[in-house]
């Protein structure tokens, strides 16, 4: 008996070891007092000095690719899109099991905007997220064309029937599936064509842009009613003079109608209202998540007739308001591109129990290329995030912006992926956005807005 309890204290021993060894307190460091602030704040120096407003005539061009594989075949084909099996991402529920089939087409999209000198190509994807290590490949890819990064927006639609197979590491394979160098391939290789093909299909344009409330169709799914939303569908429309049309979408509402039990690849909500733009008014219809952090869709009806309604309800409603977009042939152009140094990354065991740095990254790679991005379109500012973003967050900087003459509206999955990003308030919740995916701290959302003010201030200086 004494030896046994001698065994189980040495055992008990172990994993006390362990635990302090493998586990972090939370840090409570102000940011503004940290050395990732500092060097992003230096950097932000250096573009305050080189970023120029460009007024000229506007050039536009589109391009679209599709990403929907095909299944069930013998091998692997990567340059055609042939696969033994696919993933679906989005859900960890799932297990990483291959998709069932395919229920409606899936794409990559691109606008090109030129303007005097400077060229800005806007991506979105039917994807769960850019996932950062595709985003490393098309850059170092397109950086040999003479495209750099920061004239890049990335975003997806954030469905999560979108196929999967591209996560790294433990972590990503549970919300992806296991991973796959050959769709990785194909993915590089179909965003890479589509911006290569809207840079080659510019034309003389016009662009305008507004937005409209539709907050019938999400809801704050933290804390529920007591906590704000954001309830602005943003738009851009782009003409090609005399030739075609397209419109870039953005809203605030998780694009998870169909939950873990769909096995067939969608892309959800956001498909059903990009058809019915594309059938009804435009050539190219583009959707960008907005500030889906906290935010749900709401919506009547099962199955795929959920995401059906909601698509198509914003679609009508968009037509109604499309005249609200005034068309300019010539416009202001900024793109203010901020890479960001991130604090140390801890993914929590508890509301107040981090791992360490370095048992985190075990799990899944740390985002290394990380971006903000401003782009001002006349009187719009669009802002571009790493992550899912709070809705919250989003109505204080279009509140601001609106202040200051602008419209403004925040997407997210801009090319690297940190969790979610909302306010520190909300850290210690015993809920999945913080509890589960936020890595960076209590003082990583603050520290994001205070760099959104900076580049924004820079973005609409003339």
């Amino acid at each position: 008996m004494k030896k046994f309890g001698i065994i189980s204290g040495i055992i008990i021993g172990i994993f006390v070891l362990l635990f302090y060894i493998l586990t972090d307190p939370v840090d409570h460091t102000p940011y503004f007092e940290s050395e990732y602030f500092k060097n992003t704040n230096s950097r932000i120096d250096s573009l305050s000095r080189s970023i120029v407003t460009v007024n000229d005539s506007l050039e536009a061009g589109f391009a679209k690719m599709s990403i929907t594989p095909s299944l069930k075949n013998p091998e692997d084909r990567a340059e055609d899109g042939k696969f033994i099996e696919v993933p679906l991402a989005g859900f960890g529920a799932r297990k990483g099991k291959p998709a069932s089939g395919i229920h409606d087409s899936i794409f990559v999209k691109a606008v090109a905007l030129k303007v005097g000198r400077q060229t800005l190509v806007m991506v979105g994807a039917d994807l769960l997220i850019m996932p950062p290590n595709i985003i490393d490949s098309v850059t170092n890819v397109l950086s040999r064309k003479g495209i750099r990064r920061e004239q890049l927006v990335f975003s997806a639609t954030h469905t999560h029937s979108g196929i999967g197979a591209w996560g790294p590491g433990f972590i990503g394979e549970q919300f992806a599936g296991k991973e796959n160098p050959n769709v990785e391939k194909w993915l590089v290789q179909q965003i890479s064509k589509a911006v290569i093909a809207a840079i080659a299909d510019l034309r003389p344009a016009r662009l305008g842009s507004s937005g409209f409330n539709a907050g019938t169709y999400t809801r704050n799914r933290l804390i529920g009613e007591l906590d704000i939303k954001n309830d602005e569908f943003s738009f851009i429309v782009i003409e090609q003079i005399g030739y075609k049309k397209a419109i870039i979408g953005s809203f605030s509402a998780h694009s998870t109608t169909m939950g873990s039990g769909n096995m067939e690849i969608s892309a959800d909500y956001p498909g059903y209202w990009q058809r019915k733009m594309e059938a009804s008014s435009f050539d190219m219809a583009l959707f960008m998540a907005g500030s889906v952090g906290s935010q749900s869709p709401v919506g009547e009806g099962q199955g795929f007739d959920k995401p059906r309604l909601i698509g198509e309800a914003l679609a009508d409603s968009l037509n109604n308001h499309l005249h609200q977009a005034v068309l300019n042939e010539k416009i202001n152009l900024s793109v203010v591109s901020l890479r960001m140094q991130l604090p140390d990354y801890r993914m929590r065991l508890t509301t107040k129990i981090n791992l360490t740095t370095a048992v985190s990254k075990k799990l899944m790679p740390f985002p290394a290329n990380v971006y903000l991005q401003a782009v001002r379109l006349g009187n719009t500012v669009w802002i571009t995030a790493p992550a899912d973003f709070s809705g919250e967050y989003a109505v204080q900087i279009r509140n601001n912006l609106a202040a200051k003459g602008f419209g403004a509206n925040v997407s997210g999955f801009n090319g690297s992926y940190v969790g979610y990003i909302i306010p520190g308030k909300y850290f210690y919740l015993d809920e999945y956005e913080p509890k589960t995916m936020g890595w960076f701290g209590p003082n990583m959302g603050e520290y994001t807005m205070d760099m959104i003010r900076r580049i924004t201030e820079i973005a609409i200086k003339d």
